[in-house]
C-alpha cells in the first residue's frame, strides 16, 4: 500500500508515524511545502522570544527520525489530484501514485485588501521565514504595529512584546479575542495589555500603508479615524484560510476545509483529510467545522494514518478550545461558553485581580466555560464539558459559586 501524506505540520507527521506503524509493509511518503524539516508553527513565538532556536521548532528531533520509521520526507508543492488515476502531481511536474492519500496541508495566513500591505517590512508571523523577517526587524525601541487581536495575535504579542518593541496592536472588533473571550474578559486582557506598556486600539481599522520619511520608522498605519501610527514593522494576523486549492476538479468536496466523516475520510474513495485542511465533526454542535488548533490536527492525524491502514478509527469530534499566555495573563475557553438561548450561565468576576470564571450550561450539562487568570482546574473544566456527565444538584451549586467546579467534578464523576 502507498501513504502519501500532503502536508509536514502535526496532523500529516503524526499521520505518516501511526501509518508506517499501522502497516509496515507499506510506502509512506510524507511532502512539505517548505524548505526546512518538519516543524510546529505554534513554537515560532518561542523563536522570537529567543527561548528556543530554529532546531527546537522541529517536530522531530533525530535526524534519522523518518528513516527510521520507513517514512520518505519529501519537499515539494501539490499542483492537481487526479483521483481516477491514483496520483497527485507536484508543481515541478513530477507525479506521484498513491492508494490512500492524506490533505493535511494545513492553512495560510490572509492578507485583508489594505493598500499598502504589499510593501516591505509587513510580514505574516506564520513561518519560519516570517520569523527570520520579523526577527531583524523588530529591534529594541522599534515601532511595530500588530493588526488582530485574536488568537494568533496574541500569541505573537508576547514574544514582539519581550523584544522591547514599541506595540501598538490594532483590532476591528470591539474587544481582544472575540472568538474566545466575551465582553468581560476581553476588557480584562486589554487592561492588562495596556498595564505592560502595550497600546490597544480595539474597534479600529486599518485603512491603509503609506510611506514616511520624516519619522524613525519607514512606514505611516493609517487608521479608519484617521490617526497615523509610525512603523519599522507591520505584523498581520488577520486570520488563517484552508490550503485546498489543488483539489479543484479532484471531486473532492470542500467548503471552508475539506470536508470528512467520523473516519477523517472524504467523499472521495481513497482519500482522507487532517488538521488546519479539514472541515470536521464538531463536539458541541454536531456539525462540521474547521478548528485550527494544534491538538486538533494531532488527533486528527491519529485518527486518519489508522483508518488509511485499515483500522476502524472513529472520531467523536473537536472540542473548541483555546488556552492562551498573554503577556503573562492565562486565558482558557472551552465549547459553547457563549451558552445557548434559554440555556443559563454563571460568572465570577474578580477585575481587580484579572480573574473572571463563566460556566455555561445547556439543562443541567455543562456545555462550555471561560476562564481568565485561573490555571487550577482548567482540565476538570473540559474534562465536565467532553464526557457530558449530568451536574444534577451540583449545576445549582455552580449558579451559586463557579469556583466549585473540582467538587462537581468529584462528586459526579467518581462518585
Amino acid at each position: 500500500m502507498d501513504y502519501v501524506i500532503i502536508g509536514a505540520g502535526p496532523a500529516g507527521v503524526i499521520a505518516a508515524e501511526t501509518a508506517a506503524k499501522a502497516d509496515p509493509g507499506g510506502t509512506v511518503t510524507l511532502v512539505g511545502g517548505e524548505p526546512e524539516p518538519p516543524y510546529s508553527r505554534m513554537a515560532i513565538p518561542y523563536l522570537l522570544t529567543g527561548k528556543i532556536d530554529e532546531a527546537g521548532t522541529y517536530l522531530r528531533k533525530g535526524a534519522d527520525h523518518y528513516t527510521g520509521l520507513g517514512i520518505e520526507y519529501r519537499q515539494g508543492t501539490v499542483a492537481t489530484v487526479a483521483p481516477g488515476d491514483g496520483r497527485l502531481t507536484l508543481d515541478d511536474g513530477t507525479a506521484m501514485p498513491y492508494d490512500r492519500l492524506l490533505v493535511a496541508t494545513g492553512a495560510s495566513a490572509v492578507k485583508p485588501p489594505v493598500p499598502g500591505l504589499d510593501g516591505g517590512g509587513i510580514h505574516h508571523c506564520w513561518t519560519l521565514a516570517d520569523a527570520r523577517a520579523i526577527a531583524g526587524l523588530a529591534a529594541p525601541g522599534s515601532n511595530v504595529v500588530l493588526m488582530g487581536a485574536g488568537f494568533i495575535g496574541c500569541i505573537i504579542m508576547e514574544s514582539l512584546a519581550s523584544r522591547g518593541v514599541n506595540l501598538t496592536v490594532v483590532e476591528m472588533e470591539d474587544r481582544m479575542l472575540p472568538r474566545m473571550m466575551n465582553d468581560v474578559g476581553g476588557a480584562m486582557i486589554k487592561g492588562w495589555c495596556e498595564n505592560k506598556g502595550i497600546r490597544v486600539l480595539t474597534s479600529a481599522r486599518v485603512t491603509g500603508v503609506e510611506d514616511c520619511s520624516e519619522g524613525p520608522g519607514d512606514k505611516w498605519v493609517v487608521l479608519d479615524g484617521g490617526e497615523k501610527l509610525n512603523a519599522h514593522l507591520v505584523v498581520v494576523a488577520t486570520g488563517v484560510r484552508s490550503n485546498m486549492g489543488f483539489l479543484e476538479g479532484s471531486g473532492v468536496k470542500t467548503d471552508t476545509g475539506v470536508i470528512v466523516d467520523d473516519h477523517l475520510a472524504t467523499n472521495v474513495a481513497g482519500i482522507y483529510a487532517a488538521g488546519d485542511a479539514a472541515q470536521g465533526p464538531d463536539f458541541s454542535t454536531g456539525g462540521w467545522m474547521v478548528h485550527a488548533i494544534q491538538p486538533t490536527a494531532a488527533e486528527h492525524g491519529r485518527i486518519a494514518g489508522l483508518n488509511m491502514a485499515g483500522r476502524d478509527a472513529v472520531y467523536k469530534g473537536s472540542l473548541i478550545m483555546n488556552v492562551l499566555d498573554t503577556v503573562g495573563l492565562i486565558s482558557a475557553s472551552f465549547g459553547k461558553w457563549e451558552g445557548i438561548e434559554g440555556g443559563d450561565a454563571a460568572e465570577a468576576v474578580d477585575t481587580a485581580n484579572n480573574r473572571f470564571l463563566r460556566l455555561a450550561f445547556d439543562g443541567d450539562h455543562l456545555i462550555g466555560a471561560l476562564a481568565l487568570g485561573l490555571t487550577q482546574h482548567v482540565g476538570v473544566l473540559r474534562g465536565l464539558i467532553q464526557s457530558r456527565v449530568a451536574l444534577g444538584p451540583w449545576k445549582r451549586k455552580l449558579m451559586a459559586d463557579p469556583h466549585r467546579i473540582m467538587e462537581a467534578y468529584l462528586a459526579r464523576t467518581q462518585a
